[in-house]
């Protein structure tokens, strides 16, 4: 069986990114370009449509990055994602920035148990739990939180029964910000590599889902944003 063809938009973080699988073939553009997503998201889709000699017309689909991460962000994400699937009448699929990321962990390193975590800003991480199932997706295994990164120890060992001992590898930019705070849960050191998440890992999830019958109209194209308010700290004498 041919695979099927898709675009891949993804703008939930101070990453930019789009991947393209057509024809059997997947090209990708990634760049680290924080507060110019709308700026760049639509010609970094051009390039590679040109480049691949693709049309709207000959996807079967398009996935998006829903979030958690930078609201600004994902929304531009997802009205792409809109303009260009309403203009070609295409399915689509979102895709959950920290299970991509723990997709990357398992495509670089085959890494099976992996903890999300972005720094959400506010003193806050955006985490997630994902383990690898027989079809070689990562997939939670609690749902999605933000939380005060001093909490995300207890929450773990009341979710999932966090062993010390085969300690998780750890993917995000939470890990870099609240270092101090949750450095004990991850079983690889150093720095994480895998900052933001990647296109191509979201290609992989969101080809499953869409062979799962999970697609739908681009109507019902949904940000994630799991904090779903912003809580502004009111400064003194104001």
């Amino acid at each position: 069986m041919s695979k099927q063809n898709y675009l891949v938009i993804d703008a939930s973080t101070e990453a930019c990114s789009v991947a393209l699988q057509y024809q059997g073939n997947v090209t990708s553009l990634y760049e680290l370009c924080p507060q110019s997503h709308s700026l760049r998201l639509l010609p970094m889709v051009d390039e590679l449509m040109k480049g691949a000699d693709c049309s709207l017309q000959k996807l079967d689909g398009i996935i998006y990055g829903q979030g958690p991460g930078s609201f600004t962000g994902v929304r531009i994400g997802i009205g792409v994602t809109q303009g260009l699937a309403f203009s070609a009448d295409l399915p689509v699929v979102g895709v959950s920035t920290l299970q991509a990321m723990a997709q990357q962990a398992y495509k670089k390193y085959n890494k099976k148990r992996v903890i999300s975590a972005i720094d959400a800003r506010m003193d806050e991480v955006y985490t997630g739990f994902f383990t690898l199932d027989e079809h070689n997706i990562m997939q939670p295994q609690t749902n999605e939180r933000v939380l005060p990164p001093q909490n995300v120890k207890q929450h773990y060992v009341d979710a999932v029964s966090l062993s010390f001992v085969d300690l998780p590898y750890g993917v995000g930019t939470g890990w870099e910000a609240y270092n101090d705070s949750l450095d004990e849960l991850r079983g690889n050191t150093g720095e994480p590599d895998i900052l933001f998440p990647h296109a191509e890992a979201m290609l992989e999830i969101g080809e499953h889902a869409f062979a799962n019958g999970k697609g739908t109209s681009a109507e019902n194209a949904q940000p994630v944003y799991v904090r779903d308010t912003v809580s502004w700290k009111k400064l003194p004498g104001r």
